[in-house]
Parts: structure tokens; sequence; C-alpha cells
């Protein structure tokens, strides 16, 4: 069976936790920054979990991970 190639933009934006799970990044967080209010810019620092029905289709994007 041949390799099965990574997709580029997926790599760079998500990562396996310990347990298994794909974390990500929050969106909104690159520009505009002024009108949005300093609590939920802090927010948006954090990173977070890809919901159950999207992990089905970000391991397909990844298969080696």
């Amino acid at each position: 069976m041949p390799k099965l190639k990574t997709n580029s933009g997926a790599k760079k934006r998500f990562r396996l936790t310990g347990t298994g799970k794909i974390k990500r990044k929050k969106a909104f967080k690159s520009h505009i920054l002024t009108k949005k209010s300093p609590k939920r810019k802090r927010g948006l620092r954090q990173s977070t979990l890809v919901s159950a029905g999207d992990t089905s289709n970000i391991k397909r994007l990844l298969p080696y991970i």
C-alpha cells in the first residue's frame, strides 16, 4: 500500500495530546484586536480540544499522528 500524504495545513494547526485527543488554537486572535475586550482576548489565548464530531475528519488529514 502506498504512503499517505499528510495535509500541510492540518499539521501546522493541530497537535496530539498525551491521551490521544486533538488540540487546537482558538480563532479570531490575529487582527482587529482593538474592539475586542481584554477578557475575550485572554480567553482566545487558551488552546482547546477539537469537538468529537470533527475528530474523525482531522485524523483522516493526519494519518501518521
